[in-house]
């Protein structure tokens, strides 16, 4: 089975939990597009679990992007030019890195070291196809669209993690996209949140809002892991 997760956001509980319903075999496949990490305190030990699983896969996601800029002394040139360090760290504090950066403070140099070196060799998206049918895998938009966003992000990468697509956004031509990054709360008024998908089935959006709350002040209706199984 090919199984795909995003935006844990550090909830062991939930994590733990969807871990212990999907049944995870060895010849199974866990796509996981990033944001593993922030806003609760387990992000650390998921992020180390999902390194130690031969069968689980990652994309880069805004938030371990924010985490290497603040912290990782090999990342110097994926800094927005005339940033200081302050100012990599703030930004990752005001969207909950905080909690991570006390976890990661405790381990010893050589894992944070390994940590590190995983995160910088994470690609942007996966093509995946399961029972003839092709899908694009991206935390938040697809690389090739990075030439149409008229200049609002400086690379790639940042494109990549950052941009929100929406559902009036121009689709892929021959795959079906699956994104994170966003959550549901902004596509739908469903009470809980659910994975949504577009209408003429071209994308879906998997981002259930695990790193709030079961109701967001700001979002509503939140606080869910999705796991969505491609088989």
């Amino acid at each position: 089975m090919i199984y795909v997760m995003s935006d844990i956001h550090g909830n062991s509980r939930r994590f733990d939990s969807v871990m212990g319903q999907i049944g995870l075999r060895p010849e199974d496949t866990l796509y996981v597009l990033g944001d593993v990490i922030d806003r609760y305190p387990g992000g650390i030990r998921i992020l180390r679990k999902l390194m130690g699983m031969p069968n689980a896969k990652m994309l880069l996601g805004n938030h371990e992007y924010m985490m290497l800029n603040a912290l990782d002394p090999e990342r110097q040139d994926s800094r927005d030019v005339n940033s200081s360090r302050t100012e990599p760290l703030s930004l990752w504090y005001y969207n909950g890195g905080q909690t991570t950066h006390d976890h990661i403070k405790r381990l010893r140099r050589s894992v944070r070291t390994e940590i590190f070196d995983f995160l910088r060799a994470l690609p942007l998206d996966y093509d995946v196809e399961v029972s003839g049918r092709k899908y694009r895998l991206v935390h938040a938009s697809p690389v090739e669209k990075y030439s149409d966003q008229g200049g609002r992000y400086p690379t790639v990468t940042k494109f990549a993690v950052w941009n929100r697509w929406m559902p009036e956004d121009e689709d892929l031509e021959d795959r079906v996209l699956i994104f994170g990054h966003t959550p549901m709360a902004h596509f739908q008024d469903a009470d809980p949140l659910k994975i949504w998908h577009a209408p003429n089935g071209r994308k879906i959006g998997i981002d259930c809002g695990s790193g709030y709350p079961a109701v967001s002040r700001i979002l509503g209706p939140c606080g869910r892991l999705a796991c969505l199984r491609l088989d």
